[in-house]
Formats: C-alpha cells, structure tokens, sequence
C-alpha cells in the first residue's frame, strides 16, 4: 500500500516540510510532483525522481533525487524548484491573512518525464504554507501620508520595529513583514508607490516620506524605543540604505541585493537632492530568455563621475548588513556592497558586515520560496533578469534568513524578543 506524508501538512511558509513514501517495492523508481496557484490562477510546478530503497522507502531528507528539477539530497527541492507553466510569472503571496499557498505532492510509480492529464497518481497530500502565525495582528496603516501594514506579534511587548521595502514591483508587499511578526518582530509592511492614493510611478524619491513612516512607528505603544530597523530589497534596498545615512530613527538596517548609490531617480531631503547615477542603455543585453539583463548597463560607482550620486554610508550611525548575490543580473550587487563596506572602513567605521552568496540571484526571499530567474517588472516593456542557480539560490535563502533574524537580535535589547 503506497502511502505519502508530508509533516507538518499545515505550517509557515519558512518551516521545512519532512515528505516520505513507503510501501514501495525496493528499488521501485516514482515520480514526486508538486504543484500549486497562486492567487491569480497561475500554475506552478516541479518534479523529482527517486528510487526506493531495500525496505520500500523514500525519505527525502536522506534518499537522493537521480533527476528531475534537481539532483541530489535536496529534502525541500519539490518547493524551492517550484517552476511557472507561463514563462516570466513570479509567485508572490499577496493576502498573507485569509488563505495559505496549497501545494500538492502527487506520486506516480514510475518516470513521468512528460506532464500527462491522463495518468492518476498513486498517492497525494495537500500541503498548506502559512505566512502567518498565531496572533499575530494585522493593521491597515492610513496615518498622514503613511500607507502600508503593520503586524504585531502576540504578547504586551514592546517590540523591535522595523520597516520592510520592496523594490519595482510597487504596491503594497507583506509576506515577509508577517513571517518576521511570526518570529516577534513589529514590523511595518510600506508601500511608497503604485499603491492607494500614492504616486502612480517612481518618479522621485522623498525621504521624508520614509522618515513619517520611522516616526510613526516609534511613536506606537508596542513598538521598542530608541530606535527602528529596515529590511529592504532591490530598490527598496537603496532607499533602506538612504535611511540608514540621514535618519536618526534607523539603528539596523538589511539591504538584500541594492546598491550604493542613488540610480535612475532622484533622492530629495528636506533642502538635500541627490542627482542619480543612470543606466547605460545602450549597453543593456538581452537574453536568450527574451528578458533584459540590467547588470550588463550597470555604471561603476567608484568612478569620479558619479560621486554625486554615492551615499554617504560613513554618515550611518546604526549597523548595515549588506547582503548580495554572486549570480545577481540585475546589479552589480558585490561590487556596490564592496564600495560601501571601504567607505566605512575608511573612516574607522566597523559598522559593516557584507554576506556573499555564490550562485545566488536578485531576488533573494525567505526559505523555500522558488527561484524567480526572470520576470515582468512594472518599470520596463520587457522582463527582467534576476539569475540565480536554483540550488545555490535555496541555500543562501535558507542561511540568509536565520543572519537577518540573528542581526536584528543583536542589535535590539529588551523583553519583547520572542526567540523561536
């Protein structure tokens, strides 16, 4: 009798998941699907190959996937290789509250190189991936010109505050925001464009936008005090690291896969313009994909040129934690890090600390999230490249994740942590 499990069937989104077959014929060669829709109807899919052992088992945390999305011991390879039936979709939860993402892992008894509509799996399990966790509140934020969401984690606090931004893709973006509620941080979820009645485009930066946002959450009652962080993201990442030079509110800061400097759009504060660095366009490549590769336009930030445009990281008087991809075709991520990591160690500052990930792309997310190689940006007529190994990419999510929640650890004090 073939029997599939997968435990926990009902849990977080970064929580690994133990899938195991038995009652297999040794050395009996199946087929693992998994699958999923996102909210909008688009499928996503992925395979592995396995072969039974002696007593009739397939333990995914020991046997190895012989082909497939992915070869070798890879106990969450069904989820982080996770792959769009439509070339260019990323999967991105956008309601964290309501509905969990549900995968469903088939088995087939044998090698299904070809998707078949005709052949019925032999056993299934629905996996149900929450993104966030008991009691922890959600809050619309309308406050002046603040719009986003605000989670609290259960319990009287205070908490570590933190901001989270998103970069291009506009609107407003919560799933990581709730996964760091989950694990007790305050965290505000901020759109600053593309969203209610804010700007439509990016058109400037306002810093003091971001700096209402910081007062706001300080200001409220479960939030720890003196000061807040910032996770952010692409071109979120750059605005994160513009908070962290000119905002005394900001004492922690996490910039996944930015730059150093201001590009493409100005930044105003207060009497402050910061001119961009732009793109060379007519540098830019092409994949064979269809999709663009930015990097390849990306100007050098240590050129005389564009010192305009580099921020002032030396100004920051919190900590920053840069993290960057080796495979990023977006930006050149490594580079921009490198640049800020001198800039701070030149003026005595040991503030910095730089993660490297090789193989890994733009786009990194928290745990078991699929690789996004490429996809539509509201920006541009055309998808973007973000690269990344598959294998590779999974690993430095896993790793990356636990570094942030340790460093926003580090460097808040108090009670209202809630280590898990």
């Amino acid at each position: 009798m073939f029997q599939l499990t997968a435990t926990p069937p009902n849990g977080l989104a970064d929580e690994p998941v133990h899938i195991r077959v038995t009652g297999l014929p040794p050395a009996q060669m199946v087929t693992l699907k998994a699958s999923l829709k996102d909210e909008k109807g688009n499928l996503f899919q992925s395979k592995a190959f396995y072969r039974a052992n002696e007593a009739g088992e397939v333990d995914l945390e020991r046997a190895p996937a012989l082909g497939g999305d992915y070869v070798g011991v890879h106990a969450m390879g069904l989820f982080w290789s996770l792959k769009p039936e439509k070339a260019f979709r990323r999967l991105l939860k956008r309601d964290v509250i309501n509905n969990p993402f549900k995968v469903t892992l088939d088995l087939y008894d044998s090698v299904c190189l070809q998707d078949s509509t005709t052949a019925q799996p032999r056993a299934s399990q629905m996996v149900q991936r929450w993104f966030l966790g008991p009691g922890v509140q959600r809050k619309q934020i309308r406050e002046g010109r603040v719009r986003g969401a605000l989670f609290i984690p259960p319990g009287e606090g205070p908490f570590p505050g933190i901001i989270d931004l998103f970069g291009s893709i506009g609107g407003l973006v919560e799933f990581r925001a709730s996964l760091l509620a989950t694990h007790g941080f305050a965290v505000l979820a901020l759109a600053y464009f593309a969203y209610e009645d804010l700007p439509d485009k990016l058109l400037e930066l306002d810093l003091e936008y971001f700096e209402e946002a910081a007062n706001f959450l300080l200001a409220h009652p479960k939030i720890q005090r003196p000061g807040i962080g910032v996770i952010s993201v692409s071109k979120g990442a750059e605005i994160g690291l513009a908070m962290a030079c000119y905002l005394k509110q900001v004492v922690a800061t996490v910039c996944i896969s930015g730059s150093n400097a201001i590009l493409e759009i100005p930044l105003r504060y207060r009497d402050l313009l910061v001119t961009p660095m732009r793109f060379d366009w007519e540098c830019i490549q092409i994949h064979v994909s269809g999709a663009v590769r930015l990097r390849s336009g990306n100007r050098d930030s240590r050129n005389e040129m564009n010192q305009q445009s580099v921020l002032p990281v030396e100004k920051a008087q919190g900590c920053i934690l840069f993290i960057v991809g080796e495979n990023d075709e977006c930006l050149n991520t490594r580079a921009y890090a490198e640049q800020a990591m001198d800039q701070l160690k030149s003026h005595g500052r040991s503030s910095g600390k730089m993660l490297v990930y090789p193989g890994a792309g733009h786009l990194i997310e928290p745990p078991y999230a699929p690789l996004c190689f490429a996809s539509w940006s509201p920006a541009l007529p055309r998808p973007v490249l973000w690269g990344g190994d598959p294998v590779a990419h999974a690993a430095a999510q896993e790793h990356s994740w636990r570094e942030i929640q340790k460093f926003f650890r580090q460097h808040f004090s108090g009670t209202g942590i809630k280590y898990s």
